[in-house]
């Protein structure tokens, strides 16, 4: 364990956040994702496993280290409700309040078709599946840049 660092973030899981650049996109997803069929396509080419933690609570200890985009409109995607892209499911607000807490401000979260999001998420830098049950617990978190005093 480290000073500072939420103990629900494994070692695997802070080495992925600091392998990942300015605008790399990163997955995290309910067990009902597809997460190892699409994982395999990604940057880093496997599945992270953060048991234990459903999606609200492991965003709020990525989000405690990354930062999202500010370069973006909408550094966050959903999947949209298969049939009713109006749909709202109660872990869209969980989310919207853990994006709005950890960046200060409200961020949009954009929805995207089921099929569009499994296509994002296999162009993204790699995928954390929690423990959460779902449904429609699929967020796609864009990282923005770290500003750091100079060396």
């Amino acid at each position: 364990m480290l000073k500072g660092i939420d103990q629900r973030l494994s070692a695997e899981i802070v080495h992925v956040l600091m392998l990942m650049g300015h605008g790399d996109d990163l997955v995290i997803c309910d067990v009902n994702h597809p997460a190892a069929t699409i994982a395999a396509e990604t940057t880093y080419g496997k599945l992270i496993d953060m048991a234990g933690c459903d999606i609200p609570t492991g965003a709020a200890a990525i989000l405690s280290l990354m930062p999202l985009d500010t370069f973006v409109p909408a550094p966050v995607a959903r999947m949209q409700v298969v049939g009713n892209p109006d749909g709202i499911v109660p872990i869209f607000a969980r989310m919207q309040a853990v994006v709005d807490r950890a960046e200060g401000r409200a961020v949009t979260i954009a929805p995207l078709e089921r099929f569009a999001f499994y296509e994002a998420a296999k162009k993204s830098f790699a995928i954390i599946r929690t423990a959460d049950s779902g449904p429609y617990g699929c967020f796609i978190l864009k990282k923005g840049v770290v500003e750091l005093p100079e060396l």
